[in-house]
């Protein structure tokens, strides 16, 4: 196994007053060669959005946008004619293909959103654009890996995207193991820590910490607190 370890002070870091970001990788102001994507992985956005903000209409283009909340809301409203809220334990999905606009914003006026937004190149170029989005249970993922989005046609019950990419979430108690088994020998996996501590192959990693792993079919997540795990296994 191969490991590379991304402190969470080594992120990329803005603050426009109404969003306090973390740039994983290179994104916006923040530029690192080292960070210019892992895979097929190209931004992990963690956002923090003050009440009553959020991005006006933008566009996008070939690129497969997952949303995360992890505490607050989302409001969402885009060029197809979705317009939808988007709560913590949900998971939105949006194929940008030839072409997409949306705004996304915080609907609360006194609770700040915290929203992973996070990007990866698709493996088919100008498809048509696509949204949806699935609420899943936490109790779910109790000391186990559940899979929320995945490739087309493989998996029921997630969530979809053009790529063969896995998106797993966990959360860990205290002292217990678990382990997550590559779906091809051949990817990558990008483990980021959401909330506690947690030990992989000797490498101990805080709340918004990550770790690259490659060259290996298992890996075997302790944790040393309550954790929360977000694990995205993607081709090289």
């Amino acid at each position: 196994m191969k490991t590379t370890y991304y402190p969470n002070e080594t992120r990329g870091t803005t603050d426009y007053g109404w969003l306090q970001a973390n740039y994983s990788f290179s994104f916006a102001n923040f530029y690192d060669a080292n960070r210019e994507q892992f895979g097929k992985l190209r931004v992990l956005n963690d956002d923090i959005i003050a009440p009553s903000k959020g991005f006006g209409t933008h566009p996008h283009k070939n690129m497969e946008i997952i949303s995360i909340p992890l505490s607050g809301a989302l409001a969402h409203k885009d060029s197809l004619g979705h317009e939808s809220i988007i709560n913590t334990g949900d998971v939105q999905v949006m194929s940008a293909g030839k072409g997409i606009k949306h705004s996304e914003y915080n609907p609360s006026t006194s609770e700040a959103t915290n929203l992973l937004q996070i990007w990866l190149f698709p493996n088919k170029l100008n498809v048509e654009p696509r949204y949806d989005q699935k609420s899943f249970n936490i109790e779910d993922e109790h000391n186990t890996f559940i899979t929320v989005v995945s490739p087309k046609d493989t998996l029921e019950n997630t969530l979809w995207i053009h790529q063969d990419a896995y998106f797993n979430t966990a959360s860990i108690q205290e002292n217990i193991t678990i382990n997550y088994l590559f779906r091809s020998e051949n990817n990558l996996a990008y483990v980021f820590i959401i909330s506690g501590s947690v030990v992989i192959e000797e490498v101990t990693l805080n709340e918004k910490d990550a770790l690259g792993i490659s060259e290996t079919k298992n890996i075997v997540v302790k944790a040393l607190s309550n954790a929360r795990v977000l694990l995205i296994e993607t081709p090289k």
